[in-house]
């Protein structure tokens, strides 16, 4: 697991995937920054509103529902045909080291990551807004913000699943990124109102 997660965060894609959290972290912010004065009048706890105030494509709820899976997708897609290709398999497998041992240890190597970046992304929010309104999280929200934590976390760890299994059936890099991504995109496609979990006042939204 700790060459696995080594493997990760010294690669180019790992930083750009961090680079695209803290842009998408940026954008929540602004968002927020606009509407959450005017969204603080209303009834309701006002920290979690930090994470559901901006207009279409602008608030967390809404990039993180739509990002999570890009990078889950991202983080796994390669994880074993990659190592097939060159060569580097055969000699981890020639060792005492069953195959779901390497598989096992490429997901949770991915899930950690994974979580590392959904958890930045919302301290990062958290901590912003925190700076802005001056009004700290009740336990209640705190308890809302965890669960969408890890409800986030579950979504993601789907996909990076999906891809993973692609990774195993298919030697090619660009069938299995593309098989994904395809999926994905017509799941998309097939949401119509709310395609991402959301954060209300009143009730703690799941990942669909």
């Amino acid at each position: 697991l700790r060459k696995e997660l080594a493997d990760y965060f010294t690669s180019i894609r790992c930083l750009i995937l961090f680079l695209l959290v803290f842009a998408a972290s940026a954008v929540a912010i602004y968002a927020a920054r606009q509407g959450i004065f005017e969204a603080s009048l209303g009834p309701g706890p006002v920290f979690i509103k930090l994470f559901t105030t901006g207009e279409d494509m602008r608030s967390l709820a809404i990039l993180i529902g739509f990002l999570v899976p890009i990078i889950g997708i991202a983080l796994g897609f390669d994880a074993i045909n990659s190592e097939r290709s060159s060569g580097t398999l055969n000699r981890i497998l020639s060792q005492p080291i069953y195959r779901d041992s390497v598989i096992n240890g490429k997901f949770l190597a991915g899930m950690v990551t994974l979580s590392i970046m959904i958890g930045a992304i919302m301290l990062l929010v958290g901590g912003f807004g925190l700076r802005m309104i001056g009004v700290p999280p009740t336990a209640e929200e705190i308890i809302r913000l965890f669960i969408y934590f890890i409800s986030a976390v579950i979504y993601g760890a789907f996909w990076m699943a999906l891809a993973v299994l692609f990774s195993v059936l298919f030697r090619s890099l660009a069938v299995s990124l593309l098989c994904p991504l395809a999926i994905w995109l017509f799941v998309l496609r097939g949401k119509t109102q709310e395609p991402v979990p959301q954060l209300g006042a009143g009730d703690m939204g799941v990942v669909a």
